[in-house]
C-alpha cells in the first residue's frame, strides 16, 4: 500500500471513530447555543443553470440562486439545494436566513484560475493582509452582516457527505515560489455575523469566523496537506460563543487557532473572542493543535478546550503572544488532552510572532493569566523544549495551573525539566517536574479554580 492511501485510510478510520464515539456517548454539548431552524422553501442550484460535470463554470448560477434568495425574503428563510456532482465555480457570498445544503456525492469545487478572485478590503483589525501588505484575496464562500446562516452536507443530521473543495495547491505554489502577490483566500469566512451552524461538512482549507457571535461547528471534517503552508483548520478570530465540537481536522497548520487582531490594528479594534469551546476534536498538524494567538491584540478570555485527541502534532497545547500585541489573555482551560507523537508537548510564550509594520507599539506589553491546563497525557519524541512557558520580563504570566500533566518519551520515561522563565503558578502532580517558578503549594486554591 503506497504512502498516499495508507494516510488517507488513516484519516478515514479517525474520522469515523470521532462520529462513532459522539453517537453513541451520552456527552455534554454546546451546540444549542444556535437553534437548528429547518427551511421548508427549497430551490435548486440546477434551477438556475447550474452543472456539475466538474468542468463548466458555475459563479453566475450561485450569485443569480443566493440573489433569489435574498429578495424572496421567506420568513423561515430558504434552502439552496446541491445535487450530486461536482459544481465548479468562482467566490459568491451568502445572504441571510439560508441553509446551503449539499447532497451526498456533492462538491462545491473553488476554480484555480485566480483571475476569478477579486481583491477585498483587508480585515480593520488587521490593517493589511495576514501575508502580504495590502488587500487580500476574495474569500470562496463568503458572509458579511448575516444571521441565521447554515452550511451543511446531510439534512438528517446523522453523518456530512458534501465536500466544499478549496483547491488550494494553485495558491500554496504561489506562496512556495514567491509569486504571491497579495494574502490568499480562506474557505469560508463570516464577518459581523450571528447564529451560524456549520454541522456535518468534508472541506479542504481554513474556515474561519471573524467578529460573529453565535456559532456552531460539528461534525465537520477540515483537511489539507501537510506541507500546505498556514493552512489553519478553524480560527474564531474576534469572535463571541463559538462552538466547535466532534470534529476531525488534518492540515499544515494549527488546527484550531483563536485569534482577536494584529499589533495597533487590532488594538484600535477592541474586539476580543470570548466564550469559545472545543470538545472532542481529533486532528494532525505539523503545528499546534489548540492555539491561541499570536494575533491576540483585541484580547482573548473564557476559553474551554476538553476531550481532544492529537496524533504527530508539532505541538499539542500552544498559548503564544508578543510585545506590540497588547491585549490580555486570560481564563483559558484546556483539560483532558491525549497527545501522541508530538515535538512539544506545551508552549506558552511572549516572544513569537512578526508585525504588520514598523509603527507598532513597542510598550504595547500583553498580559497573559489564569491560564489551567489539566490531565493531560502523551508520548513526545522530542529531546530538548519540549515543554516551555516563557513570559516576559515587564510582564510575567501569572496563576499558571498545571495539574495531573504527564508528557513521556516513547519508552516512558521523563525528558529534562520545564524550561520556564516570568511565570508563576502552581503544579500539582506533573512529569516532568517543572521549574522552581511553579510551585507545589496546595494551598491557595488555584488549581481547584475553574476558570
Amino acid at each position: 500500500m503506497d504512502r498516499c492511501r495508507y494516510w488517507l485510510l488513516v484519516q478515514t478510520l479517525m474520522v469515523y471513530l470521532v462520529f462513532a464515539q459522539s453517537k453513541w456517548q451520552q456527552q455534554d454539548t454546546c451546540s444549542g447555543i444556535v437553534p437548528m431552524r429547518y427551511r421548508i422553501d427549497k430551490i435548486s442550484i440546477t434551477d438556475y443553470g447550474a452543472v456539475g460535470d466538474g468542468v463548466t463554470m458555475n459563479t453566475k448560477a450561485f450569485r443569480e440562486a443566493i440573489y433569489r434568495i435574498e429578495h424572496l425574503k421567506r420568513r423561515d428563510g430558504t434552502l439552496l439545494y446541491i445535487p450530486p456532482g461536482e459544481y465548479l465555480t468562482g467566490p459568491f457570498n451568502l445572504t441571510s436566513r439560508m441553509a446551503l445544503f449539499l447532497a451526498k456525492g456533492a462538491v462545491i469545487k473553488a476554480t484555480t484560475d485566480t483571475n476569478q478572485w477579486p481583491l477585498i478590503a483587508p480585515l480593520p483589525s488587521y490593517g493589511r493582509g495576514r501575508e502580504r501588505p495590502g488587500g487580500r484575496y476574495m474569500i470562496f464562500i463568503h458572509g458579511d452582516g448575516l444571521h441565521d446562516v447554515i452550511i451543511t452536507g446531510k439534512r438528517s443530521m446523522i453523518l456530512g457527505n458534501g465536500t466544499i473543495g478549496g483547491q488550494g495547491a494553485v495558491w500554496w505554489n504561489m506562496w512556495k515560489e514567491r509569486t504571491l502577490w497579495f494574502t490568499r483566500p480562506h474557505l469560508i469566512e463570516l464577518m459581523n455575523s450571528r447564529n451560524i451552524i456549520s454541522p456535518m461538512l468534508f472541506s479542504r482549507i481554513h474556515p474561519s469566523g471573524t467578529f460573529t457571535l453565535h456559532v456552531v461547528i460539528n461534525y465537520v471534517t477540515v483537511l489539507a496537506p501537510f506541507d500546505s503552508p498556514n493552512t489553519d483548520g478553524i480560527d474564531p478570530d474576534s469572535s463571541t460563543d463559538v462552538c466547535i465540537e466532534d470534529s476531525y481536522i488534518s492540515t499544515g497548520d494549527d488546527l484550531v487557532a483563536i485569534k482577536s487582531g494584529w499589533d495597533e490594528y487590532g488594538i484600535s479594534y477592541r474586539r476580543p473572542s470570548h466564550g469559545i469551546t472545543i470538545r472532542r476534536l481529533t486532528g494532525s498538524s505539523p503545528f499546534a493543535g489548540i492555539a491561541v494567538g499570536s494575533e491576540t491584540s483585541g484580547g482573548v478570555e473564557d476559553v474551554l478546550a476538553e476531550h481532544t485527541t492529537m496524533y504527530n502534532m508539532g505541538v499539542g497545547i500552544n498559548i503564544r503572544t508578543n510585545i506590540g500585541r497588547g491585549g490580555i489573555i486570560q481564563n483559558i482551560t484546556v483539560s483532558n488532552v491525549y497527545m501522541e507523537n508530538s515535538r512539544q508537548g506545551i508552549k506558552i510564550a511572549g516572544d513569537v510572532g512578526d508585525h504588520p509594520d514598523e509603527y507598532y507599539n513597542r510598550n504595547a506589553v500583553p498580559v497573559l493569566r489564569d491560564i489551567s491546563i489539566k490531565n493531560v497525557w502523551g508520548r513526545i519524541k522530542q529531546r530538548i523544549k519540549t515543554l516551555i512557558i516563557r513570559g516576559l520580563n515587564q510582564a510575567p504570566f501569572t496563576r499558571i495551573c498545571l495539574s495531573n500533566v504527564h508528557l513521556l518519551n516513547e519508552w516512558g520515561r521523563s525528558y529534562s525539566p520545564w524550561q520556564c522563565s516570568d511565570v508563576y503558578g502552581t503544579v500539582i502532580q506533573v512529569n516532568p517536574w517543572p521549574c522552581s517558578r511553579l510551585t507545589s503549594n496546595h494551598q491557595n486554591g488555584m488549581c481547584s479554580s475553574t476558570y
